[in-house]
């Protein structure tokens, strides 16, 4: 038997974080982070309407908003491939009215929170991956996914497989970073993909901005936390700080790039 190669293994090695990583965040930290994208706001600001339970997680929600309502999902079969917490799920089934939403996730721990937390008609949830999605050709009018691809190990197969859960003009509403090193290629997958891109926008300066105006709310949730004493809370002020603007610095730069896409089946 052949050993794996260096990349084989990097791959092996990105997934196995994967696993640990997620439901461990989802232990920890679930219950105050509902939604785990980088956040959107616009200049002037966007100021979508919400209500008071929702205000706390506005600019990820923010994210969701623009790219859902890419298309009108009033009356559809919606498919959510990476739904995290779920909190994107919840808002966009109460305010835009689809006729059923699924979220999907590969993190167990994740889906159990999700099914507890949110309890809406027309909305479920169902572990799975999003390499292989459990479900039969063209069972849904709209597959949407943010900020989630990049942890895939196979983009291409995904997104195949989501546009064989699609019906013909389905939609598949897309929102994603990529490293500048890695933009060739994942701009090439999406052009050769199965589907057509309708539209495509760059929304760095958004994400940035509204990473910058989340930042307080991110360490809070991380900071006052019971698992880190008091006397650990500067400390983790800073590395939380630290990284935020730095992802902001790449964004602003180039380094990354935020890319919001609309595709359609033919």
């Amino acid at each position: 038997m052949e050993l794996p190669t260096a990349c084989e293994r990097l791959l092996t090695d990105a997934r196995q974080y994967q696993k640990i990583h997620y439901p461990l965040v989802t232990r920890l930290f679930a219950g105050e982070l509902l939604l785990l994208n980088n956040g959107y706001e616009e200049d002037p600001p966007m100021a979508l309407p919400l209500s008071a339970s929702d205000e706390p997680d506005r600019f990820g929600l923010q994210l969701y908003h623009r790219t859902a309502t890419q298309v009108d999902l009033s009356g559809k079969r919606v498919l959510e491939v990476g739904c995290g917490h779920g909190g994107g799920a919840s808002y966009l089934v109460r305010t835009l009215g689809p006729t059923s939403y699924t979220g999907l996730d590969l993190n167990p721990a994740g889906i159990a929170f999700c099914r507890k937390r949110h309890n809406l008609p027309g909305l479920e949830f169902v572990p799975g991956d999003a390499e292989n999605l459990p479900f039969p050709d063209q069972s849904f009018d709209a597959v949407i996914n943010i900020e989630s691809s990049h942890c895939y190990l196979d983009f291409p197969r995904f997104l195949a497989e989501a546009a064989r859960v699609l019906r013909p003009g389905g939609h598949f509403l897309y929102a994603d970073a990529r490293h500048s090193y890695e933009i060739a290629a994942w701009q090439a997958a999406l052009a050769n993909g199965p589907m057509r891109m309708l539209s495509q926008r760059r929304i760095s300066a958004e994400i940035a901005r509204g990473l910058e105006k989340n930042l307080q709310h991110s360490i809070d949730v991380v900071v006052y936390k019971r698992i880190f004493p008091a006397f650990l809370h500067g400390l983790v002020d800073n590395i939380v700080g630290t990284n935020h603007m730095r992802f902001c610095r790449d964004l602003q730069s180039g380094a990354i790039s935020y890319e919001m896409y609309r595709f359609a089946k033919a």
